[in-house]
């Protein structure tokens, strides 16, 4: 099928057909909140290395790649092999396969921050129990966490996640729900700071210091658009752990992917426990929970029942397993420096597009992620690059320019690189890039 192109977002007929379809079995026409894009999204019918087809035959070049998940882009062919062989001998057993040791030996000769490996089935479901891990580890039941940081759909760690002008305060970070029926014990027992301000940070995890069994922190929180933890910041957060008994867990479901040991082996400080997710699974589903031996042991059998019992009907399968052994022997030092060269090429030409067109903003990047913002404010909080209405709404129109001609980027504008990429790419996004932000200027 020939490339298509689209004047408006998902409104080709064969996605239309679709989602006619899905509005009568599915609420709002899907299963996940983050693709939803109205009238409706395009629909996905194949993927080829860095780009993606949609039903109604348009092309686009993925810098979304599955929210960050396809370091390798679309059907490696040596991933591919992998699970079709797999597939042939055992897709899932009610036993440990050797499979899953092959993955947790090749995570952990990249950081020795990685003594134990725990597998599950998402991101979210890893960050649920490394907090467990942690009350278990401590024997207390609050955690704290940044406000406007995501760290999956646990309640305990949805806890103003959405905050804005509205309902975040005056002072101290409110916290707020994420979701209407939110208890109020969840709210209760999480704290929530602000991140990168040291001195705040620390008088309200000082204030509950008896009660914290972790701080969760991405150090690269992309929600908050690629800002990188201080180093003041994470020392203090380390240091107060120390101090406390507190165990700091790093997620690194998205970040892992900034650096060959993931974001942590960048910042000079050690995380107790360290989430993971996304490119560790070769494109299937798939978490981790990895951290010391003395605070993994808490999910050890071998004495007795478990301090944190942790089951899953899916955890630690073998079709994950094999594909996440393929991808990371393919994520490999000099797979991490190329994305790095390309990441550095692609944040110098959106830049000097910007700078000659005369549009406000910049490009943020950390290893193979960058974010676009149009805004030129520095940016070293949550509340400090919160975007504002005009900002937003013009962001949103380039998120559906950039989609119309041809460029699958994240809503917020975060673009994600794969190994299938080359400088072509980068200048076909430079191209499409300059035509959508020319689009967005005229509608101004």
């Amino acid at each position: 099928m020939g490339d298509q192109q689209l004047t408006a977002v998902g409104t080709g007929l064969a996605s239309d057909e679709i989602y006619g379809r899905a509005a009568q079995v599915l609420p709002g026409g899907n299963t996940r909140t983050t693709i939803f894009l109205r009238p409706h999204p395009p629909y996905a019918t194949r993927g080829e290395g860095a780009w993606i087809w949609d039903v109604d035959g348009v092309r686009r070049l993925d810098f979304n790649n599955n929210y960050t998940s396809l370091i390798h882009g679309h059907c490696h062919p040596e991933i591919v092999a992998a699970i079709q062989a797999q597939a042939g001998r055992l897709i899932a057993a009610s036993l440990p396969t050797e499979s899953e040791v092959g993955l947790a030996e090749a995570l952990a000769g990249r950081s020795s921050a990685f003594e134990r490996i725990r597998f599950t089935n998402s991101g979210s479901e890893a960050v649920m129990m490394a907090v467990k891990a942690a009350r278990g580890y401590t024997g207390r039941s609050k955690i704290a966490k940044a406000e406007g940081a995501y760290h999956g759909s646990y309640d305990a760690v949805e806890v103003s996640l959405d905050s804005g002008p509205a309902n975040w305060g005056d002072g101290a970070p409110n916290r707020n729900p994420y979701c209407v029926g939110t208890p109020q014990a969840v709210l209760d027992n999480t704290v929530v700071i602000p991140f990168n301000e040291t001195a705040e940070s620390l008088a309200l995890l000082e204030a509950s210091a008896a009660d914290l069994a972790a701080i969760v922190l991405d150090p690269i929180p992309g929600r908050i658009g690629l800002i990188r933890a201080t180093p003041e910041y994470l020392q203090m957060v380390r240091d107060f752990c120390d101090r406390t008994g507190c165990l700091l867990i790093m997620d690194e479901v998205i970040s892992f992917r900034v650096a060959h040991a993931g974001a942590h082996s960048l910042l000079g400080v050690r995380p107790d426990l360290v989430t993971l997710g996304k490119t560790i699974g070769g494109g299937l589903p798939i978490g981790a929970v990895a951290g010391a031996q003395r605070f993994m042991a808490v999910f050890e059998e071998t004495q007795g029942r478990a301090r944190v019992p942790h089951g899953g009907t899916f955890n630690a399968n073998p079709m994950s397993m094999t594909a996440g052994a393929v991808a990371m022997r393919l994520f490999d030092e000099a797979a991490c420096e190329r994305l790095e060269r390309l990441s550095i090429l692609a944040s110098a030409t959106l830049s000097e597009i910007m700078g000659r067109l005369g549009v406000a903003g910049e490009i943020l990047r950390e290893g193979s992620l960058l974010k676009i913002s149009l805004d030129s404010r520095p940016k070293r909080t949550y509340r400090g690059s919160y975007p504002g209405p005009e900002q937003a709404r013009r962001e949103e129109q380039l998120f559906r320019a950039l989609l119309r001609n041809g460029i699958l980027i994240g809503r917020n504008l975060t673009a994600t690189l794969s190994t299938p990429m080359v400088e072509a790419d980068i200048g076909y996004l430079a191209d499409r890039f300059e035509a959508a932000l020319s689009e967005v200027l005229i509608d101004a």
